[in-house]
Protein backbone atom coordinates (compact mmCIF):
# COMPACT_ATOMS: atom_id res chain seq x y z
CA UNK A 1 0.00 0.00 0.00
CA UNK A 2 2.84 2.39 0.83
CA UNK A 3 4.35 1.69 -2.59
CA UNK A 4 1.06 2.49 -4.36
CA UNK A 5 0.67 5.73 -2.39
CA UNK A 6 4.28 6.68 -3.14
CA UNK A 7 3.67 6.05 -6.85
CA UNK A 8 0.50 8.15 -6.83
CA UNK A 9 2.20 10.99 -5.02
CA UNK A 10 5.11 10.77 -7.46
CA UNK A 11 2.81 11.23 -10.44
CA UNK A 12 0.86 13.97 -8.69
CA UNK A 13 -2.43 12.11 -8.56
CA UNK A 14 -3.22 12.63 -4.90
CA UNK A 15 -2.48 16.34 -4.80
CA UNK A 16 -6.08 17.33 -5.51
CA UNK A 17 -7.70 15.03 -2.96
CA UNK A 18 -8.71 16.43 0.42
CA UNK A 19 -7.29 14.64 3.43
CA UNK A 20 -9.59 11.78 4.41
CA UNK A 21 -11.53 11.86 1.13
CA UNK A 22 -10.89 8.17 0.51
CA UNK A 23 -12.49 7.27 3.84
CA UNK A 24 -15.75 9.14 3.19
CA UNK A 25 -18.51 7.20 1.48
CA UNK A 26 -19.93 9.08 -1.50
CA UNK A 27 -23.55 10.21 -1.26
CA UNK A 28 -24.16 11.40 -4.85
CA UNK A 29 -24.02 9.71 -8.24
CA UNK A 30 -21.83 10.82 -11.15
CA UNK A 31 -24.44 13.17 -12.65
CA UNK A 32 -25.29 14.75 -9.29
CA UNK A 33 -21.61 15.44 -8.59
CA UNK A 34 -21.08 16.96 -12.05
CA UNK A 35 -24.27 19.02 -11.78
CA UNK A 36 -23.13 20.37 -8.43
CA UNK A 37 -19.83 21.63 -9.80
CA UNK A 38 -19.46 24.88 -11.72
CA UNK A 39 -16.58 23.38 -13.73
CA UNK A 40 -18.87 20.87 -15.48
CA UNK A 41 -21.82 23.01 -16.67
CA UNK A 42 -21.10 22.33 -20.36
CA UNK A 43 -20.69 18.61 -19.77
CA UNK A 44 -23.93 18.39 -17.80
CA UNK A 45 -25.81 20.34 -20.48
CA UNK A 46 -24.54 17.96 -23.18
CA UNK A 47 -25.27 14.85 -21.10
CA UNK A 48 -28.86 16.05 -20.70
CA UNK A 49 -29.13 16.88 -24.39
CA UNK A 50 -27.85 13.42 -25.36
CA UNK A 51 -30.32 11.69 -23.04
CA UNK A 52 -27.59 10.09 -20.94
CA UNK A 53 -28.63 11.28 -17.48
CA UNK A 54 -30.29 7.96 -16.65
CA UNK A 55 -27.36 5.88 -17.86
CA UNK A 56 -24.86 7.90 -15.83
CA UNK A 57 -27.09 8.02 -12.74
CA UNK A 58 -27.80 4.29 -12.45
CA UNK A 59 -26.30 1.70 -10.18
CA UNK A 60 -23.82 0.27 -12.71
CA UNK A 61 -20.26 1.20 -11.72
CA UNK A 62 -18.66 3.54 -14.26
CA UNK A 63 -15.51 5.59 -14.69
CA UNK A 64 -15.94 8.97 -16.34
CA UNK A 65 -13.08 11.01 -17.77
CA UNK A 66 -14.85 14.34 -17.36
CA UNK A 67 -13.79 17.37 -19.42
CA UNK A 68 -14.11 20.74 -17.71
CA UNK A 69 -15.77 23.82 -19.17
CA UNK A 70 -12.27 25.02 -20.11
CA UNK A 71 -11.73 21.78 -22.04
CA UNK A 72 -14.95 22.32 -24.00
CA UNK A 73 -13.88 25.93 -24.66
CA UNK A 74 -10.91 24.55 -26.64
CA UNK A 75 -13.26 22.71 -29.02
CA UNK A 76 -14.00 24.73 -32.15
CA UNK A 77 -17.42 26.38 -31.96
CA UNK A 78 -18.40 24.79 -35.27
CA UNK A 79 -17.72 21.31 -33.83
CA UNK A 80 -19.80 21.99 -30.72
CA UNK A 81 -22.66 23.30 -32.87
CA UNK A 82 -22.51 20.14 -35.01
CA UNK A 83 -22.67 17.98 -31.88
CA UNK A 84 -25.67 19.96 -30.65
CA UNK A 85 -27.51 19.22 -33.89
CA UNK A 86 -26.57 15.54 -34.11
CA UNK A 87 -27.71 13.71 -30.95
CA UNK A 88 -26.32 10.35 -32.11
CA UNK A 89 -22.86 11.85 -32.65
CA UNK A 90 -23.06 13.73 -29.34
CA UNK A 91 -23.95 10.52 -27.52
CA UNK A 92 -21.03 8.75 -29.23
CA UNK A 93 -18.58 11.46 -28.15
CA UNK A 94 -19.83 11.48 -24.56
CA UNK A 95 -19.76 7.68 -24.24
CA UNK A 96 -16.14 7.80 -25.43
CA UNK A 97 -15.42 9.42 -22.04
CA UNK A 98 -16.94 6.53 -20.05
CA UNK A 99 -15.41 3.18 -19.09
CA UNK A 100 -17.40 0.32 -17.57
CA UNK A 101 -16.44 -0.40 -13.97
CA UNK A 102 -14.88 1.73 -11.27
CA UNK A 103 -11.25 2.34 -12.25
CA UNK A 104 -9.48 4.39 -9.60
CA UNK A 105 -6.19 6.24 -10.12
CA UNK A 106 -4.04 3.42 -8.76
CA UNK A 107 -5.49 1.14 -11.45
CA UNK A 108 -5.47 3.74 -14.24
CA UNK A 109 -1.70 4.27 -14.04
CA UNK A 110 -1.16 0.54 -14.62
CA UNK A 111 -3.20 0.52 -17.85
CA UNK A 112 -2.10 1.29 -21.40
CA UNK A 113 -5.66 1.49 -22.73
CA UNK A 114 -9.29 1.13 -21.70
CA UNK A 115 -12.37 0.24 -23.74
CA UNK A 116 -15.07 2.91 -23.58
CA UNK A 117 -18.84 2.51 -23.68
CA UNK A 118 -18.68 4.06 -27.16
CA UNK A 119 -16.86 0.89 -28.26
CA UNK A 120 -13.39 2.23 -29.08
CA UNK A 121 -10.47 2.29 -26.66
CA UNK A 122 -8.65 5.26 -25.20
CA UNK A 123 -4.88 5.23 -24.79
CA UNK A 124 -3.57 5.73 -21.25
CA UNK A 125 -0.03 6.87 -20.57
CA UNK A 126 2.15 8.41 -17.89
CA UNK A 127 4.60 11.05 -19.16
CA UNK A 128 6.73 13.31 -17.02
CA UNK A 129 4.80 12.29 -13.92
CA UNK A 130 1.45 13.18 -15.50
CA UNK A 131 -1.32 10.85 -16.59
CA UNK A 132 -2.91 11.21 -20.03
CA UNK A 133 -6.00 9.72 -21.62
CA UNK A 134 -5.29 10.08 -25.33
CA UNK A 135 -4.09 13.71 -25.47
CA UNK A 136 -6.03 14.86 -22.39
CA UNK A 137 -4.19 15.33 -19.12
CA UNK A 138 -5.84 14.03 -15.96
CA UNK A 139 -5.92 17.04 -13.65
CA UNK A 140 -7.87 15.57 -10.72
CA UNK A 141 -8.52 11.97 -9.77
CA UNK A 142 -10.80 9.80 -7.70
CA UNK A 143 -13.86 12.00 -7.35
CA UNK A 144 -15.93 9.19 -5.86
CA UNK A 145 -19.61 8.75 -6.64
CA UNK A 146 -22.16 6.17 -5.50
CA UNK A 147 -21.99 4.62 -8.97
CA UNK A 148 -18.31 4.97 -9.81
CA UNK A 149 -15.54 7.51 -10.10
CA UNK A 150 -14.76 10.69 -12.02
CA UNK A 151 -11.30 11.68 -13.24
CA UNK A 152 -11.20 15.29 -14.43
CA UNK A 153 -9.42 15.93 -17.75
CA UNK A 154 -8.32 19.11 -19.51
CA UNK A 155 -9.39 18.24 -23.08
CA UNK A 156 -12.40 16.70 -24.81
CA UNK A 157 -11.83 13.20 -26.17
CA UNK A 158 -13.00 12.56 -29.70
CA UNK A 159 -13.57 8.96 -30.80
CA UNK A 160 -11.76 7.69 -33.88
CA UNK A 161 -13.72 8.22 -37.08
Amino acid sequence: MKRILATLVAVGLLAALPIGAAAQAPSENIVQIAAGSSQFTTLVKLVKSAGLVGALSGTEKLTVFAPTNAAFAKVPKKTLEALGKNKALLKKVLLYHVVKGEVKAAQVIKLTSAKTLEGASVKISVKGGKVYVNQAQVIKTNVLATNGVIHVINSVLLPPS
